[in-house]
């Protein structure tokens, strides 16, 4: 009879019961048989192995089968290393201390736990990279640990470390050079053109940026977010004082934070007036203080060891990490947004002189936004044990801080390549078009009859609410001085030059 062992990281979960979010892939080996089968389940890679590729039975074989065949998890690693023992790893690490897996899984125990095992230094040998570079994103040229003659090139550091890895599709997009195409794209419109256009690309990108949230902002709020996105070419932001100040710009006056929050928060929506639906919780308030030194010091890390990564990957690490953190009462989801700009341009990615409506791209595919934030949420919620009294106040309990600080950003990467392909193909060229569209109707009308430019911009803006006419009621409120031969050729101008664009002007 055919039976089934799970291997490698499953093994561990079967036998400590591990609360962990699933591995993208799974392995176990059969009984019978002399080839291995994969399959996709639930969206997991899980692999079926045939006896030859039994490990053992020791903590170690299982170990060393995980990195072989089931690639890095640091969120695993450190719950396995929390309930193994340390005397029962470090003497599987002794019986062969040069191995590529041993000296791994030994540097991998030291960082994630803080404690330093009872194994003597290597002494010779080559050094070996910890991640492989054709398999994940990695700091290059990392950092040399002589004690397992190991060179530590993740991304992160033990407060918070992502890892990315490099799929076909996160190869595919690596080749898009958003630079060179957004220039190339430039020199198809007038400087005049792309000068003007700047003003209005920030204040596309900042109602974007509130409308993905369902949020109808003042005037001045509007402004505030837009000077802070102009701020966002000239200085890096990952830093907890420009932080703070930066919430303080964006949010209303009576939710400004002085420091990272200290109140439990989460995101949910009201299903019935006494209960909610659960989206995602944030991690506890006395984890967030670790969780954003983390953060910010694996930006500062990319930044000086990882030059030549990719602008998007950096991005997505640190947007995305900061959205999961939550470290404010309100604001944290524009400053996600925003940060994807900050990255952009610390990098280099986008020319100087242009902003990069990435938010109206979003806009237009919110189930893949979606689908990028839920890819950690979802199968987080399940994980945590919390309450929730009368007052909507949630308590969560047990230790939770490693669940954020060890993620798996690959889906997010891809994502976030996604959306930024869609602003260098479509949104950037459909934005430039529009604004070139309504300079000529614009200029179509003023030959019609002269007006302020402040009164032509609301009459297109009218127009085009109301299907390219302009209705009677707001004729008669604004603009009775028009005669009808003279709106009926306005209307005309409008539909011919600007039908259909209605979204590009609001």
């Amino acid at each position: 009879m055919k039976k089934v062992r799970a291997a490698g990281y499953e093994y561990f979960i079967e036998k400590y019961q591990l609360r962990v979010i699933p591995h993208w892939h799974t392995s176990s080996v059969s009984s019978v048989g002399t080839s291995k089968a994969t399959v996709m389940k639930d969206g997991l890679e899980r692999t079926t192995f045939p006896p030859v590729r039994w490990p053992g039975d020791t903590i170690g074989d299982h170990l060393e089968f995980a990195l072989k065949y089931d690639g890095i998890n640091l969120g695993i690693l450190s719950a396995v290393f929390s309930v193994v023992s340390a005397s029962e790893i470090a003497a599987w690490i002794e019986s062969k201390p040069t191995g590529k897996y041993t000296r791994r899984i030994w540097f991998l125990y030291e960082f994630l736990t803080g404690q330093t095992l009872p194994v003597n230094d290597v002494t010779q040998g080559n050094y070996i990279v910890l991640l492989e570079s054709d398999e994940y994103y990695a700091a290059d040229p990392g950092i040399r640990v002589k004690r397992q003659r190991v060179v530590n090139n993740l991304l992160g550091n033990r407060e918070f470390c992502p890892v990315i890895r490099r799929t076909e599709k996160l190869l595919s997009m690596e080749e898009i050079n958003i630079h060179q195409q957004c220039d190339e794209l430039l020199k198809s419109y007038p400087p005049e053109l792309i000068r003007r256009a700047l003003c209005y690309l920030y204040s596309k990108e900042t109602k974007s940026s509130f409308e993905i949230e369902h949020l109808k902002p003042s005037a001045s709020r509007v402004e505030r977010f837009i000077a802070s996105l102009e701020m966002a070419t000239k200085r890096d932001f990952c830093n907890k004082e420009d932080l703070i100040g930066l919430q303080n710009r964006i949010v209303d006056e009576r939710f400004k934070d002085s420091d990272y929050r200290k109140n439990q928060n989460y995101i949910g929506e009201m299903i019935s007036f006494r209960d909610q639906r659960i989206h995602f919780v944030c991690p506890k308030p006395e984890d967030v203080e670790s969780l954003m030194a983390g953060l910010l010091v694996s930006h500062a890390n990319m930044l000086e060891n990882a030059p030549l990564l990719s602008a998007v990957i950096h991005a997505a690490i640190v947007a995305f990490g900061f959205v999961y953190i939550h470290p404010f009462e309100d604001g944290n989801g524009r400053i996600h947004r925003f940060l994807i700009h900050n990255i952009l341009f610390l990098k280099n990615a986008v020319p100087d002189g242009l902003m990069f409506p990435v938010s109206a791209a979003v806009l237009k595919k919110p189930d893949l936004y979606d689908y990028a934030l839920e890819a950690f949420s979802r199968p987080l919620l399940p994980l945590l044990k919390f309450d929730l009294d009368d007052l909507g106040q949630m308590t969560v309990s047990g230790e939770t801080g490693n669940f954020y600080r060890y993620i798996d950003m690959t889906v997010q990467a891809e994502v976030l390549f996604e959306f930024v392909k869609m602003t260098v193909d479509h949104e950037l060229a459909m934005e430039l078009d529009f604004l070139m569209d309504y300079d000529r109707a614009r200029k179509a009308i003023q030959e019609v009859i002269d007006m302020p430019d402040q009164k032509l911009d609301l009459l297109i803006k009218l127009c085009l609410q109301n299907n390219g006419r302009l209705s009677a009621d707001k004729r008669r409120t604004h603009f009775a001085f028009l005669k009808n031969d003279e709106l009926e050729v306005i209307e005309e101008i409008v539909q011919n030059e600007l039908s259909g664009k209605r979204s590009l002007i609001e």
